[in-house]
């Protein structure tokens, strides 16, 4: 069982930048892939990014050139970076990680979930 913890969430006004960390604990970490989603009031949980467990990247096309994701297989932990930040960019954002290496987009493929942090973008 793999327990993920997110933090660096936070206000922050548009144009600025903020530095999201998820820390894993249990489990094989290394072997997971990870994601991380994101989910506005009244929407569905977003893709945003997520990195296999040898390093692909893949990213949603409203953050690419923004977002940077990273992982530190070491320290068990996974980093979003969010620079360039807008109001739209406002929500809870997730931590996710699945069972498999590979990256996936779709939410149901991961079988773990932090709690979330929350990200607001002021205007």
């Amino acid at each position: 069982q793999v327990q993920l913890v997110e933090s660096g969430g936070g206000l922050v006004q548009a144009g600025g930048s903020l530095r999201l960390s998820c820390a894993a604990s249990g489990g094989t970490y290394g072997s997971h892939a990870m994601g991380w989603f994101r989910q506005a009031p009244g929407k569905e949980r977003e893709f945003i990014t997520a990195i296999s467990w040898s390093g692909s990247i893949y990213y949603a096309d409203s953050v690419k050139g923004r977002f940077t994701i990273s992982r530190d297989n070491a320290k068990n932990t996974v980093f979003l970076q969010m620079n360039s930040l807008k109001p739209e960019d406002t929500a809870v954002y997730y931590c996710a990680a699945r069972r498999f290496a590979t990256v996936s987009v779709n939410s149901g493929e991961y079988d773990y979930w932090g709690q979330g942090t929350q990200v607001t973008v002021s205007s």
